[in-house]
């Protein structure tokens, strides 16, 4: 099962600083190892016509500088699909290293070299990974199929890069901001467009609730966003019309 899309990244944290005032401790001198800084964790279940049929598990934290976004995807009432992913950054937004597999094999890690994307990918069947180069910086996003929370570090990178607080609003670029992204398990490229649109009543679990809604857009596809800004912007709620899904925070 797969929910076609693109778009995704790292800034974590920044979004934190920048618009919700909150610190990141620096560590001390003589402290030997920084403890892991949590920045988001919990599930999103994933609907398709009212009914649940996926659960992604995230957790995002930030050690030393690098910024860690694991993913686990479970079909509801099987176990035959099954997915992981995690992605490593840098503060910078760097892409150190992509992984993900699923459990019924196959597996695939992107990697930077010479500057520029170099994925492998494994197969159950293969001895020796096959490797596809793209062409893009190192600054490239990761936005792969299913994995939500990709979405959510893609607004927080756009929202520390293009908009910033004035007057107790936040004032952001004129028109969709355009991201170059990777999607790994598509072994393709795309360009994909973030935009601001405002705040909105959301029915959120059985209440209404204001929330924060941008648009996320590419070829072929248009999605709807809405975050929280009172929680450090942490994505709430998907909905993608033409597929007939919606994706919702636990």
């Amino acid at each position: 099962m797969r929910f076609r899309t693109v778009a995704a990244w790292g800034f974590v944290i920044v979004i934190a600083v920048c618009l919700t005032g909150i610190a990141v401790p620096a560590s001390r001198a003589g402290d030997k190892k920084e403890k892991a800084q949590a920045v988001d964790s919990g599930s999103f279940g994933i609907f398709v016509k009212g009914q649940r049929v996926v659960t992604e598990t995230f957790h995002v934290e930030q050690i030393n500088g690098i910024s860690t976004i694991k993913s686990q995807l479970k079909e509801t009432g099987s176990a035959d699909f099954a997915q992981k992913s995690e992605l490593e950054i840098t503060s910078n937004g760097e892409l150190l290293r992509y992984e993900w597999s699923q459990a019924s094999g196959g597996s695939l890690t992107v990697i930077t070299r010479n500057d520029f994307l170099l994925e492998k990918i494994s197969t159950a069947e293969s001895t020796k990974p096959a490797e596809q180069p793209f062409l893009m910086p190192s600054t490239s996003m990761i936005l792969d199929n299913n994995i939500f929370v990709q979405r959510e570090v893609l607004v927080w990178r756009y929202l520390a890069s293009d908009c910033k607080p004035e007057g107790g609003n936040l004032k952001c670029q004129q028109g969709p901001a355009e991201f170059g992204t990777l999607v790994p398990q598509d072994r393709t490229s795309a360009r994909v467009r973030l935009e601001l649109i405002g705040r909105e009543k959301v029915n959120f679990h059985g209440a209404d609730r204001e929330l924060m809604r941008l648009n996320l857009s590419g070829e072929n596809f248009i999605w709807n966003l809405w975050v929280d800004e009172h929680d450090q912007f942490k994505l709430m709620r998907v909905l993608i019309p033409a597929d007939n899904t919606e994706v919702i925070r636990d």
